[in-house]
C-alpha cells in the first residue's frame, strides 16, 4: 500500500505544480497586457505595432469599439485608419475587426453632434470616415456587405445631399457608387433610390459651381483650414497655391464623375430609375458635356450614363426631345475623345427606335453622314455600315411618320448618303476594272489642278476641282478620297466656313486606318472647331492627338536624321498656342471664372501654315516645314493616357511651358 500511496501523493503534487505554473503564466500574460502600449494608450498606431498577432487584433478591435464614443480629438486616429485603408484596401483584417462599423458610427455622430465635429481635428473625421468606407468597398463585396450591415448608407446619403461640404460629398459619392455596384448590396441602396437619384443628379449638376464658389473663388486665407490641409497633403514649395487650385479642380471633377457613376449603377440595375433621372431636362441637356477632363480620362462620365438611358424607351424618348443632348452627342461623335464610340452607340440606339427615329434623324443626320465610312472604332466594328442602315431605316416610308417630315438639311444628308453608299456602289460594282482605273486617273488629275489653284489663291476653283475629283474617285480608293476631303477642308478653312471644314476633316478621319490616324486632318478639324466657337474641348482633343502623332512621327524616323537629335521634340508654335488656349477654356472653372468662357472673334487662333497639300500615296502624315515652327521646349514631353485612346499631354506641362511665352503671342 505504501508504494501506491506515495505514487498517489507524487501525482497529486505534480498536478498542483502544473496548476500553479499555469496560474503564474496567466498572471505574467496579464502583466504583459497591462504593460502593452497598444492597450494602455488606446492608440491605433501603437496597437498596429504590436508584434503579437493575438494581442494586436484584440487591441485594434478595442480601439474600433471605443473610438465612436470618445470625447477626445480623434482626427489623427481616423487619419491613421484612412492611410491603412488607402495602402491596403483589399486587406480583410481591419474590416473584420470593426473598422467599417466604426467609420459608419463616426459618420452618424458627426451628423448628429456638430459641436463634437468642430472640436480640434474632428472636422476631418467625416471625410476620412467616408473615404475609408469607399476604399474598403472598392473591390470587395464582403466589405460592402459589412458597410450596409453597419448602416453606412443613410449617413452617406446625408453627406451626398449636402449635410456638410463638397469635400465630404466627394467621399460619399465614391462610397455609394461602390455599394451600388455589387449584387449583394445593391438592394439596400435601391431602397433609397427615390431619395438618392435626385441627390446625385443635383450633385452632378451643381458641384462644379459649388466648389468654385465655396473654395476656389475664395482667397486662400478665407478657405476652411481643414479643407486646405486635406488638399495640400504632401505638397510643398513656392507653387503650393497653384497646386492647391489644381487639386481642387481634380477633386471637383472626381465628385462629378463619381456622382454620375453612382447614377449609372442605379440605372444599369434598375430601369425604373430612368424616369426619375430624365425628369430634369436641364441635367439631360448638360449630361454629354460632363466629362472627366484630362485628369479623369478613364471615366466615361456623362456619356456613359446617356448610353444606359438609351437602353430604355423612357430614356430614349426623353433624350430625343432634348435638342442639347442630341447636339452634345453629335459633337462627341465627331471628336477624338476616347468615348467617341459611346456617343455613336447612343445615336444608333435612338435611331433604331421607330418612335424616336424622326426626331433624332432630323437633328443628327447632317453630322452622322460624315461618319458613314468608319470601319472600326475601339471595340466597335463596321460602324459606318451600322450608321448607314440606321439612317436609311425609314426609306420605305419616305421619311414620313405620324404626320412628321424631315427637314431640308436632314433630307439632303440622307439622300447623299443613299446615293454614295447604295446607288454609286451599285454603279461601280458594274464597271470594268479599266473604267475604274480611268476614273481614278482623272480624279488624280483633278486633285493636281485643285492643288495648283489653291497655291495661286483660287480657293473657290480649288473646292470645285476637289469636289469633282471626289465624284470621280472610286469608293475603293479610300486613301485618295481621304486626301481630297482633307485638302477641301483646308480650302473651307481659308473661306472661314467652319462647319464645312469640320465636316470634310471628319470624313477624312473616318476614311483613315485606324480611324482618326491622319495628323493634318486632326489639325484642320481643331482649327475648324476653334473657328466655330463653343467647341474648345473637341478642338483641344484634336490638337493633343495631332501633337502626339507629330512627335511619334519624328521619334520613329519620319524626320530626316540631320533634323532629329536636339530638335526632335519640336512642335509648331501655333499648335502649342492653340493647346494652351483651349486648355484655359476647357478648365472646369472656366465658365465660372470667365463668364461662360465665350471666345470673341478677335481671339481666334491664327491658322498654322498648312498650305493646300499635294499629298501622294506615300506622303503619309508628314507636315510641311516652314517659318511658323520654332522650338517650343527643350525637355521631353510627359504623356498621360486617357483609357486606350490617343496620347494626352499633362496639363502642368503645357501651362508651365506656355507661361514664359505669353508675351510673344
Amino acid at each position: 500500500m505504501e508504494p501506491i500511496t506515495r505514487s498517489v501523493q507524487s501525482s497529486t503534487s505534480k498536478s498542483k505544480s502544473k496548476a500553479m505554473a499555469k496560474i503564474m503564466e496567466e498572471e505574467e500574460e496579464d502583466d504583459d497586457e497591462a504593460e502593452d502600449p497598444g492597450l494602455s494608450c488606446g492608440c491605433f498606431l501603437c496597437a498596429m505595432k504590436q508584434p503579437d498577432a493575438r494581442l494586436r487584433r484584440a487591441s485594434v478591435a478595442a480601439f474600433f469599439r471605443e473610438l465612436p464614443y470618445s470625447e477626445h480629438d480623434d482626427g489623427g486616429a481616423v487619419a491613421a485608419v484612412w492611410r491603412s485603408a488607402m495602402d491596403a484596401p483589399d486587406d480583410p483584417e481591419l474590416p473584420s475587426l470593426g473598422a467599417i462599423r466604426c467609420m459608419s458610427l463616426l459618420l452618424a455622430r458627426a451628423l448628429a453632434d456638430a459641436a463634437w465635429c468642430r472640436r480640434g481635428q474632428n472636422a476631418c473625421v467625416p471625410y476620412y470616415a467616408a473615404h475609408v468606407v469607399g476604399s474598403y468597398t472598392i473591390r470587395s463585396s464582403a466589405h460592402a456587405e459589412l458597410a450596409v450591415a453597419a448602416g453606412a448608407v443613410r449617413p452617406l446619403l446625408a453627406l451626398l445631399g449636402g449635410a456638410m461640404t463638397w469635400v465630404e460629398r466627394r467621399a460619399a459619392a465614391r462610397a455609394l457608387g461602390h455599394l451600388a455596384s455589387y449584387d449583394a448590396t445593391f438592394p439596400a441602396v435601391a431602397r433609397c433610390a427615390d431619395e438618392a437619384v435626385p441627390l446625385a443628379v443635383r450633385t452632378a449638376s451643381t458641384c462644379i459651381a459649388d466648389v468654385y464658389v465655396n473654395y476656389v473663388g475664395l482667397a486662400p486665407s478665407k478657405r476652411p483650414k481643414y479643407q486646405r490641409e486635406l488638399l495640400t497633403r504632401g505638397l510643398a514649395g513656392a507653387g503650393i497655391d497653384a497646386a492647391e487650385d489644381r487639386k481642387a479642380e481634380e477633386w471637383a471633377s472626381q465628385l462629378q464623375c463619381w456622382s454620375l457613376y453612382f447614377l449609372s449603377c442605379l440605372a444599369s440595375r434598375d430601369p425604373s430609375s430612368h424616369a426619375t433621372i430624365c425628369q430634369d431636362h436641364g441635367f439631360l441637356s448638360e449630361l454629354c458635356r460632363m466629362w472627366g477632363g484630362l485628369a479623369n480620362g478613364d471615366s466615361p462620365a456623362g456619356v456613359g450614363l446617356l448610353r444606359l438611358l438609351c437602353r430604355s424607351a423612357v430614356g430614349r424618348g426623353a433624350i430625343a426631345e432634348c435638342p442639347d443632348a442630341l447636339s452634345g452627342l453629335c459633337d462627341l461623335a465627331r471628336s477624338s475623345d476616347d468615348w467617341q464610340y459611346m456617343a455613336i452607340d447612343c445615336l444608333l440606339l435612338l435611331l433604331d427606335d421607330r418612335d424616336t427615329w424622326h426626331a433624332v434623324a432630323d437633328a443628327t443626320a447632317p453630322f452622322l453622314v460624315d461618319l458613314a465610312e468608319l470601319r472600326r472604332l475601339g471595340p466597335r466594328r463596321r460602324l459606318g455600315d451600322a450608321i448607314t442602315s440606321a439612317l436609311l431605316l425609314k426609306d420605305d416610308d419616305g421619311g414620313h411618320a405620324r404626320g412628321r417630315e424631315l427637314g431640308t438639311e436632314a433630307k439632303a444628308a440622307i439622300a447623299s448618303l443613299r446615293e454614295v453608299k447604295i446607288e454609286r456602289k451599285e454603279r461601280e460594282d458594274a464597271m470594268s476594272r479599266d473604267e475604274l482605273l480611268k476614273r481614278k486617273l482623272l480624279a488624280k488629275e483633278k486633285k493636281r489642278q485643285g492643288n495648283a489653284m489653291f497655291w495661286h489663291g483660287e480657293v473657290d476653283s480649288a473646292i470645285e476641282l476637289y469636289t469633282e475629283a471626289l465624284e470621280l474617285c472610286p469608293l475603293s480608293g479610300r486613301r485618295d478620297r481621304l486626301v481630297l476631303h482633307s485638302n477641301r477642308a483646308q480650302c473651307r478653312l481659308a473661306r472661314r466656313e467652319a462647319d464645312a471644314a469640320a465636316s470634310d476633316a471628319t470624313r477624312a478621319l473616318s476614311l483613315a486606318r485606324p480611324a482618326s490616324a491622319h495628323a493634318r486632318s486632326l489639325w484642320r478639324r481643331a482649327q475648324a472647331y476653334d473657328m466655330k466657337g463653343g467647341m474648345a474641348r473637341e478642338s483641344l482633343l484634336d490638337c493633343l492627338a495631332f501633337a502626339g502623332a507629330w512627335i511619334d512621327r519624328r521619334k520613329q524616323g519620319g524626320q530626316p536624321t540631320a533634323a532629329r537629335g536636339a530638335n526632335q521634340q519640336k512642335l509648331p508654335y501655333c499648335v502649342a498656342r492653340m493647346i494652351g488656349k483651349q486648355m484655359s477654356l476647357t478648365g472646369l472653372f472656366a465658365g465660372a471664372s470667365a463668364g461662360g468662357g465665350k471666345v470673341g472673334s478677335d481671339d481666334r487662333m491664327p491658322r498654322c501654315s498648312d498650305d493646300g497639300d499635294d499629298e501622294e500615296d506615300d506622303d503619309g502624315d508628314d507636315c510641311d516645314h516652314d517659318g511658323s515652327e520654332e522650338e517650343f521646349y527643350d525637355t521631353e514631353l510627359r504623356f498621360c493616357r486617357s483609357g486606350s485612346g490617343l496620347p494626352i499631354m499633362a496639363e502642368e506641362t503645357w501651362s508651365s511651358r506656355l507661361g514664359p511665352r505669353k508675351k510673344k503671342m
